[in-house]
């Protein structure tokens, strides 16, 4: 956590959200990486990401998404459908604020950040020069009672936390990795009726929307992915411009991509680097 700070962001509501920064320390700046973290995780998880990124010259910041990590909200709720969007754009506002009006803004999304940007971008709700997806759930591979549950609790407990029932042990080939997860005070295992509808939901309409995107886009998933089904990155492929959508399907690997082991991960960081430089 070198090199990092955070600070509160009280959202129009009062809700303090928690945000990490990763500044330069020395011009000039190629870039901001906003990072979007995934469902019962938080933004410290993606320090060793966001150090690279300072290597390459980009500033970085991240935040806990409410209900998540440092940031107000009970574990996995969601007290509204736009929450998760609301406060992204609450973010990107007060990052604009910090940034050079000239300097770019790339969303960088993981799981279901990914979706939380990738939706954000489709809705055009703030404008930013880039996006990269990583593992975003576009497809979250609901079983038949799954989707029967989503089918009657939201109408009658939508506030309801259960556990998500993801395995951690699918989330790295590094045992490390997955050691250090299972043992993180700030990793819940939380998520409400009206959070997994939202998940539900926006997937399949991100991917309608795919035909018409115009930002450019790095999507990186993972072909062995147990924990969100790559299908849904797929379909988004197949149907997004080839010009403005790059996809990359590193097939061997497992959910998070940013944290398998050396020798693949290399190769992730590889392609995002050399995404990266082609525009920037």
């Amino acid at each position: 956590m070198s090199g990092s700070n955070f600070s509160p962001l009280t959202a129009q509501d009062g809700i303090n959200l928690v945000v990490v920064d990763w500044p330069l320390s020395k011009a000039p700046v190629r870039g901001v990486v906003l990072i979007v973290h995934g469902l019962g995780e938080h933004a410290w998880r993606y320090d060793h990401v966001a150090e690279r990124l300072n290597t390459w010259g980009f500033a970085v910041r991240a935040y806990d998404q409410f209900g998540h990590g440092e940031s107000m909200g009970q574990r996995g709720a969601l007290p509204s459908a736009d929450r998760l969007l609301s406060d992204l754009a609450e973010v990107v506002d007060e990052s604009r604020f910090r940034m050079n009006d000239s300097t770019p803004l790339i969303l960088l999304g993981h799981s279901m950040g990914g979706l939380v940007a990738a939706r954000f971008v489709s809705m055009g709700l703030r404008k930013v020069q880039a996006l990269v997806l990583s593992s975003p759930a576009l497809d979250p591979g609901l079983n038949r009672f799954q989707k029967l549950l989503l089918a009657v609790l939201p109408r009658l407990a939508p506030d309801l936390r259960l556990g998500h029932g993801l395995n951690a042990d699918y989330l790295s080939h590094d045992p490390a990795v997955v050691a250090a997860y299972k043992a993180d005070p700030l990793v819940h295992d939380r998520i409400s009726a009206r959070l997994a509808v939202f998940i539900a939901e926006n997937g399949p309409a991100t991917i309608a929307a795919a035909p018409g995107w115009a930002v450019p886009t790095l999507l990186m998933f993972a072909g062995q992915d147990k924990l969100v089904n790559p299908r849904g990155s797929r379909s988004f492929a197949q149907a997004a411009p080839a010009a403005v959508v790059t996809a990359r399907c590193f097939e061997p690997l497992y959910h998070e991509i940013f944290n398998e082991l050396a020798p693949q991960r290399e190769q992730v960081f590889t392609e995002l680097k050399d995404w990266l430089d082609a525009r920037f």
